[in-house]
Order: C-alpha cells, then sequence, then structure tokens
C-alpha cells in the first residue's frame, strides 16, 4: 500500500526555525507565504534586495536583507534553523542567462557557503533549489524533445553558466549528504510561472513576458506581438502552486535523500502555442513578429515525470490554461497599477 506522503507539518514543530534564502523572489516569496499559512511561527526569510523591493513581504516574518554570497552572511543565516531551503540565485528568463552568464556562475558561492554553514549549525535537512538547465543541451536540440528523465543530466553538458552552476552545486549537496552526513534534497524546477512573478524589466520568463506583450498589445492598439525565434520551441510550464506542494514533499522524503529529481509539469506546448493561449485568454488576435536573432534557448525541453510519480505518487498537474488565466489576470492588474503610477511587484 501507498506510504502517505510527509510535509513539514508531520516532522516539524510549529516553532522550528524555517530558513528561506531568496525569498524578496518570486518562488521563494511564495514559499514563504506557504509555511507561514500553514502556522510556522519561526520563519526567517533572506534575500540581497532592499526589502522594499522584496515580491512578497510577509507579516510576522523575520526578514533580512544579506548577500548570501559573503560566507559570514551565510552563518547568521542559519543560526538555530532546523530546515533550510536555499533559492537563493542570481537569475532570470531566457533574456538574461544568455547574457549574464558570469552572474549566474558566481551563484555558486551562495551554495557553497549557505551548505557548510547549515552543516555547521547543525541544520536538519537542506534543500537545493536546481533547474532543468543542468540537463544535456545536446538532448534538447529538436521540439519534438523526448521528456528529459534524471539521468539525462550526465554525461553533463549544461547549459553554459546557469547550468553549470546548478550541476555542480547538486554536486555539493550530494557529497555533503555522502560525505559529512548533512541530509539534502534537489529539485529541478521546470519554468516555474505564476502570480507574484517578475514580468517586466528584462528577467521575466516566457509566460510572464507573452502575457505582458498581450496586455501591451491591447492597450496601446498596436495589435502585434514579438516573439523570440521562430516560435516553435517547446517547453513544459509549471505553475507556482504545484511547486510549493512539491518542494515540501521533496524535502521531507527519505527516499529523496541526495537524489535530484524534477519538478515541472509534463504538459508540452510550444511558444507559438503559448501566445495563442494568452491571446484566447485576453481576447485578442495579434500579428506575430518574429526574431530569429534574439535569445531562444534550446530547442525543446520537458519534464519526464516518471520517477516523481514512482515516490510520490504525485505530479504538478495544474493545467496551463488555468494557471496561465491566473498569472494572466494579476500581471493586467499590475500592468494597470503601473500606468496609474502605483508601485508594482519589481523586476
Amino acid at each position: 500500500m501507498f506510504q502517505q506522503n510527509k510535509t513539514a507539518t508531520d516532522v516539524l514543530r510549529k516553532d522550528d526555525l524555517i530558513v528561506i534564502t531568496g525569498a524578496g523572489g518570486f518562488i521563494a516569496g511564495a514559499l514563504t507565504r506557504y509555511f507561514h499559512d500553514q502556522g510556522f511561527t519561526r520563519i526567517r526569510a533572506i534575500d540581497r534586495k532592499p526589502l522594499p523591493e522584496w515580491y512578497q513581504r510577509v507579516d510576522g516574518v523575520e526578514s533580512l536583507c544579506m548577500d548570501l554570497s559573503e560566507y559570514s552572511n551565510c552563518v547568521r543565516a542559519v543560526e538555530g534553523a532546523a530546515e533550510v531551503y536555499n533559492l537563493a540565485a542570481d537569475m532570470g528568463g531566457m533574456g538574461f542567462i544568455e547574457t549574464h552568464r558570469v552572474e549566474c556562475l558566481r551563484s555558486i558561492l551562495i551554495n557553497t557557503h549557505m551548505i557548510e554553514a547549515s552543516y555547521r549549525a547543525g541544520v536538519q535537512r537542506y534543500f537545493f533549489s536546481s533547474s532543468a538547465c543542468a540537463y544535456n543541451t545536446l538532448l534538447q536540440q529538436d521540439p519534438n524533445v523526448t521528456a528529459l528523465k534524471e539521468s539525462d543530466a550526465y554525461p553533463a553538458m549544461a547549459e553554459r553558466g546557469y547550468g553549470w552552476e546548478k550541476l555542480m552545486s547538486e554536486m555539493f549537496c550530494q557529497e555533503y549528504w555522502a560525505e559529512r552526513g548533512l541530509e539534502t534534497h534537489i529539485a529541478r524546477f521546470h519554468n516555474i510561472y505564476g502570480p507574484f512573478g517578475t514580468w517586466f524589466g528584462g528577467r521575466e520568463k516566457a509566460p510572464a513576458a507573452i502575457c505582458r506583450k498581450v496586455i501591451e498589445a491591447k492597450d496601446t492598439g498596436n495589435l502585434e506581438i514579438e516573439i523570440w525565434g521562430d516560435g516553435n520551441q517547446t517547453r513544459s510550464f509549471c505553475y507556482i502552486d504545484d511547486c510549493l506542494v512539491g518542494i515540501d514533499m521533496i524535502m521531507h522524503c527519505d527516499q529523496l535523500i541526495a537524489t535530484p529529481i524534477n519538478l515541472g509539469s509534463s504538459e508540452l506546448v510550444s511558444i507559438n502555442q503559448l501566445v495563442s493561449l494568452a491571446e484566447e485568454i485576453g481576447g485578442v488576435k495579434l500579428a506575430r513578429r518574429y526574431d530569429p536573432n534574439a535569445p531562444k534557448g534550446v530547442a525543446g525541453r520537458n519534464s519526464d515525470n516518471t520517477f516523481i510519480r514512482s515516490v510520490l505518487n504525485w505530479e504538478p498537474n495544474t493545467p496551463l490554461r488555468v494557471g496561465l488565466e491566473k498569472t494572466y489576470r494579476w500581471i493586467e492588474e499590475q500592468y494597470q497599477r503601473r500606468k496609474a503610477g502605483k508601485q508594482v511587484v519589481h523586476d
């Protein structure tokens, strides 16, 4: 008989300290709210962005502005922690990670210092947010891609910059378990999207960028949209709520210690199909202008969820149409707020 998945509520006391890094950003900010809403009373949220620029601020959470590429800050960050969720990284959509490889690589300092500080502080569990960018790019040259299973990261040929940083940081997590006994957990995110994410400024990912472009086109009356590449690139997109539940279950699964696992939807769509979906939600039809020289990433990428189904009897299941509509409506609201001169979620 299948055993019930454990979560933080099953293994932690409500006053155990949970540390979440990158909490001024999209996913970690949502994770902070997720644990707060479950009744955990001691959460320490950390990001290098000034506090007024955080995407979400959660009442009752200790929020600290610190650069975790500095080891001394990591020591302070994990002091007294039961669990550490390291989601801090310099990253963004393809427009950022293809043009800022040095910054992406430097994120390895964060995980290197955070995991050492966590080990020394006696942390019970350590979570690292990896990425599908860690997979061998030679397996992603066709839009009709075979879904990527966890073993496809090796032989290694990760995406330059960001992907290599993730792969090396995964190795740190695996070796800290093998050699030092620190329980680590690793999830490879596949294009997480949803409300309260980056939606303008150059770091946004495809779902948010396309929603914003459709909203702008409707607002300005210039009924066309620029698409990076030929639009035939394929991806799967995972809604934020599924990601949060997945993180919680992966972190507390004894079968997934130091074992990288996909955390993504298996619903594969082309960028052209994603545009059509956003147009449908927005009630508009736009002329399409393609930019073959823009950053576009690999030709195809999808998540093979065989492993996560076998271990957790679960996988991300929010249909793209449902998640994208929620994302579109939130960005539409933010767009109108910015147009009115009001404060919005920062890029």
